[in-house]
């Protein structure tokens, strides 16, 4: 209904505007909108109401983003990338229009020169971005456009010079996890053996580093600590250190993410169980 959709509207621009520039915050909230928003005509009955403002079209590509993913393909790859590039024009300062273009290349599978280039406007403003580094995480991934070895000098690279409490700090355990995916995915022995991955030297350091700070109260205060705290368990328990998750589990209280719980299952029943194990 036109009159529920102007109330949600204006309930989002509201929420926009509270995170001003605290970029990380701005783009968390996006992106959590957006999600919400893909099933509906919310983002696009914004924009016709607003042609000319940015969030409207920052908006809008960051929904057409979400259903890209969710289709493996951008269905008009060119309205996103305008909408992207308005949204930049208008908000010069603004690194967000960036990760969204960002993530629409990635989908696209462009040329790794493009995608570089959009991730440096983004760090040029927004030096640890999360959602940026993990997308070129992901696009320099074997699964995608990159191979292993690409990958993992992108990861060392990030380690070398990312402080301990930026919202960027989760990429190493990050493709951590996404290697248990790949390897899981595989079937046969390899799946069978995955949890020895996580007690290799180069996790075992992950984990430990992870440790000494991620647990603390207040280390980690960007949007998204507590999904980076729930990858936190998730790997301790495929470790078999479970024992060592509790001061986790504690910051968490009861909000599990979806992934990576689902990986091994249903994630509220896994995130539940483990939880109930300190």
């Amino acid at each position: 209904m036109p009159g529920q959709d102007a109330i949600r509207i204006d309930q989002v621009e509201r929420l926009l505007q509270e995170a001003g520039t605290d970029w990380d915050r701005r783009a968390h909230r996006l992106a959590v909108l957006a999600e919400a928003a893909a099933p509906s005509p919310l983002a696009r009955f914004w924009r016709l109401r607003h042609s000319h403002h940015a969030n409207p079209l920052l908006f809008e590509a960051w929904v057409e983003l979400v259903r890209g993913r969710h289709l493996g393909r951008m269905e008009d790859a060119r309205a996103s990338v305008a909408n992207c590039y308005g949204a930049a024009d208008a908000l010069p300062n603004d690194p967000t229009p960036w990760v969204v273009l960002l993530g629409i290349l990635r989908v696209m599978r462009a040329d790794s020169r493009e995608l570089f280039a959009a991730f440096h406007e983004v760090t040029s403003r927004d030096t640890w971005n999360r959602e940026a580094h993990l997308q070129l995480l992901r696009y320099l991934s074997p699964e995608e456009c990159g191979s292993r070895s690409g990958q993992l000098d992108f990861v060392h690279t990030v380690r070398a010079a990312v402080p301990p409490n930026a919202p960027a700090v989760g990429v190493e355990l990050t493709a951590l996890v996404d290697e248990h995916a790949r390897i899981a995915a595989r079937g046969s022995i390899e799946a069978l053996l995955v949890r020895r991955q996580w007690t290799n030297e180069r996790a075992t350091r992950v984990l430990n580093a992870a440790l000494v700070d991620w647990p603390r109260h207040g280390h980690l205060q960007h949007a998204a600590a507590l999904a980076d705290l729930n990858l936190l368990a998730f790997a301790l328990v495929q470790a078999g250190r479970s024992r060592e998750s509790a001061a986790t589990f504690g910051l968490l209280g009861d909000v599990a993410t979806a992934w990576p719980w689902s990986l091994t299952g249903d994630p509220l029943r896994q995130f539940a169980y483990w939880q109930s194990k300190n």
